[in-house]
């Protein structure tokens, strides 16, 4: 069974003229158990969908169901969901203990099953020993740890998190990432997560829904997202894409076809490589190249127009392999597999 089940969902702010068209006819099935990131830029849809899933907002139109109950018209505190913000919103003025009890104390629970709750959440969250502190007294990741395992005690079904590694730095949000995948695996639940960050969702998810202009542009596993993008929106916001236009393609690839190709896909190859039946070759001239530490980022305008992007290893040189500066011409070669083919239509739209 579903864990959840959105149909023909839609949320329109406004009325008449100045109505804004938040969701769009969005239709998804999130399985028990699964992590599934909602994915998007800003101002795409995401986060209004988990408020609607929450409850702290209701649909224009559609229905929403958890498990096989009708939950659309329900108030929040009668839908069988918790929620994690990225603010954390614990009572700066209660105990950690205090605070991962709130809701368990509102709902009535004894005592001695709150306490016994709590310590098992507190643990689950790796906070064992951290019940007497305050707030103001623990890091950045232990607060959203324990906003993690306040929304845990409950025993939800199904746990919202709305960008909540969002206010934590590089190190700390990687560190994050790994922890909440392995929280979820121990308790078994459904998470959805709402994230702008491609890495993240790449990282912790079993299925990721790519958000734009309100509409779901594609559902799938990580790596399909990555390696196999539905649109050219999801081959450029997941990751980095080179977009080649169907004319274009027709003189590099021999069919009139749009195609995106990841940067990492495409070696420099010696100026007499020869392509076999499985490759594709390109010529062209460096035009920039960025140093990022592991990598280096080439930018190489090919002879018939356009630039593509080459992510290079900064390691040892294989050989035959030339060293690109800028004002040098390269030959570019890559995997026919590796060039994904996307509709003409929906360039052309982006493009545009």
């Amino acid at each position: 069974m579903s864990a959840i089940t959105l149909s023909g969902l839609r949320k329109t702010f406004g009325s008449g003229k100045d109505s804004v068209r938040a969701v769009d006819g969005v239709d998804l099935e999130i399985a028990d158990g699964e992590f599934f990131s909602l994915l998007g830029p800003s101002g795409s849809g995401k986060t209004t969908v988990l408020r609607l899933i929450a409850g702290f907002e209701l649909p224009t139109s559609g229905r929403i169901r958890l498990g096989d109950q009708d939950v659309t018209k329900l108030a929040p505190f009668r839908r069988d969901v918790n929620t994690v913000f990225q603010d954390y919103a614990l009572f700066p003025h209660l105990r950690v203990f205090d605070n991962v009890a709130y809701g368990l104390r509102v709902k009535g629970v004894a005592k001695a099953e709150t306490v016994a709750r709590v310590n098992e959440a507190l643990e689950t969250v790796r906070l064992t020993g951290f019940g007497d502190r305050r707030p103001a007294q623990l890091s950045g990741g232990q607060r959203q740890r324990v906003a993690l395992a306040r929304a845990l005690v409950n025993r939800p079904r199904v746990l919202l998190l709305d960008e909540p590694l969002g206010a934590l730095d590089l190190k700390l949000r990687e560190q994050m990432q790994v922890e909440l995948k392995a929280i979820q695996a121990q308790v078994g639940i459904t998470f959805v997560f709402v994230t702008h960050d491609q890495a993240e969702a790449l990282t912790m998810s079993d299925r990721v829904a790519v958000f734009n202009g309100g509409r779901v542009e594609q559902v799938d596993t990580p790596s399909a997202i990555y390696e196999r993008p539905a649109t050219s929106f999801v081959a450029g916001f997941v990751g980095t894409s080179n977009l080649l236009p169907s004319e274009i393609a027709g003189g590099i690839v021999g069919q009139k076809a749009t195609f995106s190709v990841r940067p990492e896909k495409i070696r420099l190859v010696a100026a007499d490589h020869e392509a076999d039946v499985e490759e594709v070759v390109a010529d062209g001239v460096v035009e920039e190249i960025s140093y990022a530490g592991s990598t280096s980022r080439v930018s190489v305008v090919l002879s018939s127009g356009p630039t593509m992007t080459v992510l290079r290893q900064n390691g040892p040189v294989l050989d035959g392999e030339p060293t690109p500066v800028p004002g040098s011409r390269v030959r570019l070669a890559w995997g026919r597999r590796h060039a994904v083919r996307l509709p003409v239509d929906d360039f052309t739209k982006i493009d545009d």
